[in-house]
């Protein structure tokens, strides 16, 4: 099991990032996604993705395996865990088949979300202690 901090090796703060890694519509990644930069996700991803800036699902992207964040925007699916440690923000054509933790929360009328959902108050500092559990 790996620690957020351990997969960032990093105790910086968050600070709001134009640069953008895009996996593209076409693309399948098989294996787990780890990034200081935010992620744009049209294509598939078969694995974990732990990232200390913003994650965004677009609507063609399907994600199968957790995601641990600092913010996220999903108009695609997600079949696995979403912890996001900010804003949360679901579509109206996100799919979540999976639990949710976050400190704020979005969801558009016509999103799908199977799971629970557990919400961190705003006012208390979050310490980012989510398991991140690695499929074999």
């Amino acid at each position: 099991m790996l620690k957020r901090k351990d997969f960032f090796n990093s105790t910086a703060q968050y600070e709001e990032s134009t640069a953008m890694n895009h996996i593209v519509n076409g693309t399948e990644i098989n294996g787990d996604l780890v990034s200081d930069a935010n992620v744009l996700i049209d294509g598939e991803m078969n694995g974990n993705i732990s990232c200390s800036g913003k994650v965004i699902i677009g609507s063609g992207g399907k994600i199968k395996g957790n995601l641990v964040c600092v913010n996220a925007e999903i108009q695609g699916s997600i079949d696995g865990e979403v912890t996001v440690e900010g804003l949360l923000t679901l579509t109206s054509t996100a799919r979540i088949k999976g639990d949710i933790q976050t400190a704020k929360l979005v969801i558009q009328e016509g999103a799908i979300f199977e799971g629970s959902c557990v919400m961190k108050s705003p006012t208390t500092p979050t310490t980012f202690t989510a398991d991140v559990k690695m499929d074999d």
